[in-house]
């Protein structure tokens, strides 16, 4: 099982490597990871299992997060509505690949955070708001997923990391509170 003791903080340098593709179909040593890190997304949200388990609340898990330098990551974002459960995004990718974006840009009005980074970063993280992803399941097929707004951000996200980039490198070092017009604030 996952927990914080198993996730590097940020000037560890696996987190600034690009990952390594995993070979399609996922090995089973590779489809145990991604249960895992869906598990402990899962554990994280979860009230009671979290203070049990000391874990801080997450929606994405990148594996070079572990010190796994692979292109798998995991989102858990549980549906805003609870008429729409359909609406969950709960994935494992591996090989995840940005397709296309939106010209629209859109950040979180709280800033991101990370659970590889234990302090809190001002400032506004923009990142495009649509999304294309094409990536593989655990069985190898291939998947394409449209993805717009808080999901698209968690992903970018996450795919930043296998690319060896933190969501503070997007932030304006010199005016972290500015934004540009027409950018879409997401509350």
């Amino acid at each position: 099982m996952i927990t914080m003791d198993d996730i590097i903080r940020e000037g560890h340098p696996t987190l600034r490597e690009v990952a390594q593709e995993v070979p399609i179909p996922p090995s089973a040593e590779d489809v145990k990871l991604g249960e895992e890190m869906i598990q402990f997304l899962k554990n994280s949200q979860d009230p009671e299992k979290a203070e049990e388990l000391h874990l801080r609340g997450g929606v994405g898990l990148a594996a070079p997060q572990l010190d796994i330098s692979k292109r798998i990551i995991a989102v858990h974002v549980p549906s805003i509505d609870p008429e729409k459960p359909e609406a969950e995004l709960s994935t494992v990718m591996y090989n995840p690949k940005i397709l296309s974006h939106s010209v629209q840009q859109a950040c979180l009005g709280e800033g991101e955070g990370c659970l590889s980074v234990d302090r809190e970063v001002p400032g506004y993280v923009v990142r495009a708001a649509r999304i294309t992803v094409s990536y593989f399941d655990k069985d190898g097929n291939k998947q394409k997923i449209r993805l717009k707004n808080y999901d698209a951000i968690v992903v970018q996200h996450e795919i930043d990391h296998l690319n060896g980039v933190m969501f503070y490198d997007h932030i304006n070092e010199q005016n972290p509170l500015h934004l540009e017009d027409g950018v879409l604030v997401i509350e």
